[in-house]
């Protein structure tokens, strides 16, 4: 090993120079006295002299502490190979870093984000990268390379500690726990390239493979984008994916949330993530994504001032959870949040996840409120069906008549609020139409789950916000959704589900043509969609007791992994 020494320091190599044998051990000895002399005045001299300083490479090792512990930090796991690596992202910019290089996270450490649009890394849609539609981004959390050490001068050309090997001075610097950490953190990502590769290669190959084998259910249809791939993708979920939930906070406002009410979707998620045990790592070194179990419903509830309109106190709660974990663990910091997810259904949802930059900018925000034009992302977020349930038993509330019992063509029964339905009631509103049935109240005694089963569309306009719990509620009672916007929602579970296979969309601007347009729809077309929305449904199904395969719970969490493919951790040293 070579090791930095300075000129005092090099005559100890002198002394066994003097431990000889023989007859001649006098003149040994001043030949070797000599000889000491002159490599001690020779390393004197190249020490003061400035001409030596840039080509002394022997006075200033590359096995320093300080270059030793670079080097080893600079190193990067290569995250799987194989065809893995064309999706990893090359260029660009993520979230608010900026063009010009890096962030530092709240340890200190730069952490390069970068993006690459377009090409072939179709992953989130799930479809064919022939199809025309663009891919989304795939971001790639990486350390950056250490920066040179600049070159030393003789006033710093100290003595090194001795050792016997240069690679143990990285070691020693190296606590075990983190060397095991990034040996865990190595596979995780060697693991997601895998899974990426069998994801990609379904994609390509949808129509050359035959139906894989699975006894509860196979993806087939027109109702997907890509049934097989989604099957694939599916089930390397179920055999990899593990969410690690932080334990920290106390209920109702952590680990809680509502379960019967406009608002359960979001506390049915907390409740099957608490209890879940195929899914969910009690070790966070073996976590893919980490789930913060914080419920924006109870926050409301429990911190919010009434009429005060001051969302302060919501969003200090939870810059104050996210300060404690990136404190108390290393994952947030390692990532940027970008591993990690939260869920709510509360229009307030994505107002609170900007407490925190890294959480609205990075992180995986579940949302009720998929409003693109308000910063949903959806190559990032993801859209929580918003579904209404009044009891436990949820299997009484599904289930309708086929078409020819349904004599009602649309219809829409809700409060004037939003940006939609003002123009929704004006128009249609009281016009006597027998076929189109839209009011703001229904007459009482009559039971507006009946009506939907007795139309053939329900309408489901946004109301303060883009999302509906009458989407959900038409698929469970088989009437075909017709969503009412201007495309700034983003459907929920779109990157899987072929929406224009059982659902109508419909702009703004073309309610007064509402019955045109839906009466064109031939009855042939009708059952089909019909049958459709029907198939559709288990995976909109919150069932009262444990999740089952496929179920709005684990097409969430199936959202969750195909966003987690597109980043990929670097560890850092």
């Amino acid at each position: 090993m070579r090791a930095s020494v300075s000129a005092s320091s090099a005559a100890a190599p002198c002394v066994p120079c003097l431990q000889v044998h023989g007859n001649g051990r006098a003149v040994a000895a001043a030949y070797a006295v000599a000889a000491c002399l002159v490599a001690v005045t020779f390393l004197a001299l190249a020490a003061l002299d400035p001409r030596t300083q840039a080509s002394s490479w022997f006075l200033s090792s590359s096995s320093s502490s300080s270059s030793s512990i670079a080097s080893f930090s600079s190193l990067q796991p290569s995250g799987g190979g194989g065809d893995a690596e064309h999706l990893l992202v090359t260029s660009s910019s993520f979230s608010d870093g900026g063009r010009d290089g890096g962030r530092r996270n709240s340890s200190g450490k730069e952490v390069h984000e970068e993006l690459q649009v377009g090409g072939d890394d179709l992953l989130l849609s799930l479809i064919s990268p022939s199809s025309g539609h663009g891919a989304p981004p795939q971001l790639s959390i990486t350390p950056p390379v250490a920066a040179p050490e600049p070159e030393p001068t003789p006033a710093a050309l100290a003595p090194a500690p001795a050792t016997e090997n240069s690679d143990d001075v990285a070691l020693q610097v190296t606590p075990q726990v983190q060397r095991k950490r990034v040996a865990k953190l190595e596979r995780l990502e060697l693991g997601l390239a895998k899974a990426r590769s069998a994801i990609m290669e379904a994609i390509k190959n949808k129509d050359k493979r035959p139906p894989l084998a699975d006894k509860d259910y196979v993806p087939m249809g027109p109702i997907y984008r890509n049934a097989y791939a989604f099957h694939r993708s599916y089930l390397e979920m179920e055999k990899l994916f593990k969410v690690y939930v932080y334990e920290e906070g106390e209920p109702p406002v952590f680990h809680d949330g509502p379960c019967r009410s406009i608002y359960s979707t979001e506390g049915r998620f907390i409740y099957s993530m608490e209890m879940e045990s195929r899914l969910r790592t009690r070790d966070p070194d073996l976590a893919h994504a980490f789930f913060l179990p914080f419920s924006v419903v109870k926050m409301v509830k429990m911190i919010y001032e009434p009429n005060s309109h001051d969302m302060g106190p919501l969003k200090r709660t939870v810059s104050d959870y996210i300060s404690v974990l990136s404190t108390k663990y290393p994952y947030w910091n390692r990532s940027l949040g970008a591993d990690h997810f939260m869920l709510s259904c509360h229009d307030w949802g994505p107002y609170v996840s900007s407490a925190n930059d890294h959480l609205f900018g990075n992180s995986i925000r579940v949302l009720c409120n998929a409003n693109t034009s308000e910063g949903f992302n959806p190559a990032k977020d993801v859209s929580l069906p918003e579904i209404n349930l009044r009891s436990d038993v949820v299997d009484r509330q599904v289930g309708g008549p086929s078409a020819s019992r349904r004599p009602i063509l649309a219809f829409f029964a809700g409060g004037n609020h939003g940006p939609v339905r003002p123009a929704l009631l004006a128009h249609w509103k009281g016009k006597g139409e027998p076929d189109v049935q839209v009011s703001e109240y229904l007459p009482r005694g009559v039971s507006y789950t009946e009506m939907m089963r007795r139309s053939r569309f329900c309408l489901c306009p946004g109301g303060y916000e883009v999302a509906s719990p009458r989407l959900a509620e038409a698929i469970y009672l088989e009437c075909v959704p017709v969503v009412v916007d201007d495309g700034e929602y983003a459907l929920p579970f779109a990157d899987v589900l072929n929406w224009g296979a059982f659902a109508v969309r419909l702009r703004a601007a073309d309610i007064p043509r509402l019955r045109e347009v839906l009466a064109a729809v031939s009855p042939r077309q009708y059952i089909r969609m019909q049958r459709r929305v029907r198939a559709v449904r288990r995976h909109f199904m919150v069932h009262g007791g444990a999740p089952r395969r496929y179920d709005a719970f684990h097409m969430v969490l199936h959202s969750v992994w195909l966003r987690r493919l597109n980043v990929r951790i670097a560890a850092q040293g």
